[in-house]
């Protein structure tokens, strides 16, 4: 029991750190967008994060086989798909409503993960998952709730996400984390480069620039090398709704680092919102403290 609470805690603590690691990239990305069209930045990032995984991890390369780069393909596809959807989406809209719109998988995730795995999600988590995306809507959303293409875009992406985050679960069980990182990362970063040209169009100068170089390579090491590492080990240990949680805090972090960098000032309302959140975090954890004994 103690091994497995322990386990679960430190897998919990893993996704806050991931969701730290988000928040502060919808700043970098909100910023470099300016600068650098959307597919070439997303080759930039994944093409940095596989390379980097690749060179840690070299020796286990070895023991790629079929069956694991089929679901590295998978996971691969979805992830492009999300932050092809969320890059070209923050372009048109708030990265306020960005973080909001991209955080509704919170809700969808119990669901589609009972509908792909087979597995039964508790009610309090569907209940908490509702209670952080109202707190997430409270501390993002500051204008009208009209959509334009970028948010519809957004929520797209946000449906992307979820089903990523239920294959995850569905090939972790099987697989190495690490190599499935290291082939959903690659996957999504050769579909970045075919996309890049054809949609953007020819190679951004601006790209070799010290602060877009910067940029690139947090993107790239911090948000998507390391975040994704962690991300896939931590969900081995933990239940896809809790994980979607606490992943969702991306949005607090996202706020919390726009009134630092971005000067934008925290009102009454979005902290209601962080309070609503951290409520959500709170009933998931006692959730999953209840299923680690249960399972002792």
């Amino acid at each position: 029991m103690k091994n497995s609470n322990y386990m679960s805690r430190q897998a919990s603590a893993g996704l806050l750190l991931t969701a730290l690691i988000w928040g502060f990239a919808f700043v970098v990305v909100k910023s470099s967008l300016d600068k650098i069209d959307p597919f070439y930045m997303l080759a930039f990032r994944f093409s940095i994060a596989t390379l980097g995984l690749s060179i840690i991890f070299f020796k286990r390369l070895k023991n790629i086989n079929l069956s694991m780069l089929k679901g590295g393909f998978v996971l691969g596809l979805l992830l492009f798909i999300g932050y092809a959807l969320q890059t070209v989406g923050c372009k048109y809209t708030t990265a306020g409503k960005n973080a909001f719109l991209t955080a509704a998988y919170v809700v969808m995730v119990p669901f589609l993960h009972r509908l792909i795995n087979n597995q039964k999600t508790k009610k309090i988590n569907i209940a908490a998952g509702f209670i952080a995306l109202l707190g997430i809507g409270l501390l993002s959303l500051r204008q009208d709730f009209m959509m334009n293409i970028g948010d519809l875009l957004t929520l797209l992406c946000g449906v992307a996400f979820a089903v990523h985050m239920v294959f995850v679960v569905k090939y972790t069980a099987n697989h190495d984390p690490v190599l499935l990182t290291v082939l959903q990362l690659g996957i999504a970063a050769v579909m970045s480069w075919i996309a890049a040209p054809i949609i953007d169009g020819g190679f951004p100068a601006e790209a070799f620039h010290t602060d877009i170089i910067g940029g690139m390579l947090y993107l790239g090491l911090m948000s998507t090398m390391l975040a994704f590492l962690l991300q896939n080990v931590c969900q081995k240990y933990i239940s896809p709704s809790t994980a979607a949680i606490l992943l969702s805090t991306e949005s607090v972090f996202g706020i919390m680092f726009s009134i630092i960098f971005l000067a934008e000032k925290l009102s009454l309302r979005m902290a209601v919102g962080c309070v609503l959140i951290f409520v959500a975090i709170i009933l998931s954890q006692l959730k999953l403290k209840k299923e680690v004994n249960k399972t002792a």
